[in-house]
């Protein structure tokens, strides 16, 4: 197995197959996908990889939210095919949709807005944000390549409140990427927050204590930011009903800036129904 930053680094650097002409051109990246001992393809991969194209398209503006819609289960042993259509190229904003493809079909799609950074008011009403847990709180989380630290374990099979949240540090990395490796992150513990409430069942419980698959998921960034400082996410899940759990999120700084907010509705399906 590869090392997994790398790897993980080695997906996000993706290559632009056609040279834009006009608006309406179709640019298409291609990406690999990550080597690891997992199903499909993580979705988590895709947001990220989301990220960088519309990045790599409109590099004179910030991101400023995405929403993407998985469709189909992604084959990890197939190259994907990123084609972009951009909607809106102004001086401020600019928007666009990124389709994944496969030989099956759509995999997921991405809706894209940037944006201009600009000076104005400020104003944030968070909850505090505690100080980092010290590394007697190491906690490795399932397909996260860097540093994460929590008191709960996903993992567990005890009941508890349907909240969760964890800091993480990546290695130094160019803080280009800050916002597609948060992007990736948000994507793994919403599902495992929703199960808390349920004793006798975690998170590792997929295809066995239930089924799951997130369906859409939405990120928005509001400040500039870096990934290798330590950054608090820190999620609720309000709602489990029909089949689908809703989950939404906080990232912080250890300041307790708040630099952006996810929210993820998945399926969530239990063989007897409980």
């Amino acid at each position: 197995m590869p090392d997994p930053w790398r790897d993980l680094l080695a997906c996000l650097d993706l290559t632009a197959t056609t040279a834009p002409a006009s608006h309406d051109d179709g640019l298409r990246y291609q990406g690999r996908n990550q080597q690891l001992n997992y199903h499909r393809v993580f979705g988590g991969q895709l947001l990220a990889q989301f990220l960088r194209i519309a990045s790599l398209t409109y590099p004179d503006k910030a991101i400023k939210s995405q929403h993407a819609v998985f469709t189909t289960q992604g084959r990890a042993e197939e190259p994907i095919t990123f084609l972009v259509t951009r909607h809106h190229d102004g001086r401020s904003f600019a928007a666009m949709t990124i389709t994944a493809t496969q030989d099956h079909g759509v995999v997921a799609t991405s809706s894209i807005s940037m944006h201009a950074n600009e000076s104005g008011p400020r104003h944030q009403e968070v909850e505090p944000v505690p100080p980092v847990l010290g590394p007697e709180h190491e906690l490795p989380l399932d397909l996260l390549p860097w540093e994460t630290r929590a008191t709960v374990d996903l993992n567990a099979t005890t009941a508890g409140p349907p909240s969760f949240e964890f800091w993480m540090r990546t290695p130094q990395v160019d803080v280009e990427l800050a916002p597609a490796l948060t992007a990736y992150a948000t994507d793994l513990t919403l599902i495992g927050t929703a199960l808390r409430p349920m004793e006798g069942v975690g998170q590792r419980g997929n295809g066995t204590d239930f089924t799951s698959a997130v369906t859409s998921h939405t990120v928005w960034f509001h400040r500039p930011f870096a990934t290798d400082d330590w950054l608090l996410l820190r999620q609720h899940n309000p709602l489990l009903a029909h089949g689908r759990s809703f989950g939404r999120g906080d990232v912080l700084t250890q300041d307790g800036t708040l630099v952006a907010s996810y929210a993820q509705e998945a399926l969530l399906r239990f063989p007897d129904n409980r």
